[in-house]
């Protein structure tokens, strides 16, 4: 299928209506993003610890104390949603892969504090929780390709939520509140929604030149899935 060209602007059909052919390249181009997302970060991760070494212990605790760990957090929303912009716009393919390698960074910076204190209190809890985010996402993956079910109408419950979400995450800043299992359950119920919704993109709305845009959006459930597992991992004792 012909790109529709308008003020020397090609624009490419949308994954669903895409020859055959090109939504198999698509897909496939998305999901060895993503898959080489996930091995960057584990690099990077493990580069961090190994360099740091025991300096981490002094580092993290800073990065716990006082109002240290809501700019953290502030930041890293930051970085997230002007990774996304980027990723999503019509801009050259260099700059969605920059948006993409900066988005994993962020993360891989963002986990070093949990993944230090798993290492530490909870043997075993990173690969389990690893094992269990692979199974999860699978069977997911797995259900949106074989019901080729359009998940579209969660989008706007998804954001609402996330939302809801982001104000508890700031108030337990604020006031101290311990969010127990029961919101890392909640949010693993989350993460798995937004699976289902950006498979289903990955399917039907991304168009065939987005997969570095279709690979981040699905990096970022899969991270989001694989943190409040670990939470969970690590709340059991």
């Amino acid at each position: 299928m012909a790109p529709y060209q308008a003020a020397n602007v090609n624009y490419l059909p949308m994954a669903g209506n895409a020859e055959a052919s090109e939504r198999a390249k698509f897909i496939r181009s998305t999901y060895l993003h993503l898959f080489g997302a996930i091995l960057l970060l584990v690099a990077i991760d493990a580069a961090v610890f190994a360099v740091l070494g025991d300096r981490l212990e002094g580092l993290v605790n800073a990065l716990f104390s006082g109002w240290t760990m809501l700019l953290f957090f502030g930041g890293f929303m930051v970085v997230t949603v002007t990774a996304e912009s980027w990723a999503r716009s019509g801009v050259s393919k260099p700059v969605q892969y920059m948006a993409l390698g900066v988005y994993v960074l962020a993360q891989a910076i963002f986990f070093v504090p949990i993944l230090y204190i798993a290492n530490a209190s909870a043997p075993g809890a990173i690969s389990s929780a690893g094992i269990v985010t692979l199974v999860v996402f699978g069977g997911l993956t797995l259900t949106v390709f074989a019901t080729k079910a359009d998940f579209a109408f969660l989008g706007m419950f998804l954001r609402v939520v996330g939302f809801a979400a982001l104000g508890f995450i700031v108030a337990s800043f604020f006031f101290g509140i311990e969010l127990g299992n029961w919101f890392s359950v909640a949010m693993v119920i989350f993460a798995a929604g937004y699976i289902l919704y950006d498979t289903s993109n990955v399917m039907h709305r991304y168009r065939t030149d987005q997969s570095v845009a279709a690979a981040l959006s699905l990096f970022a459930s899969v991270a989001l899935m694989f943190f409040y597992i670990l939470r969970l991992f690590m709340g059991r004792d």
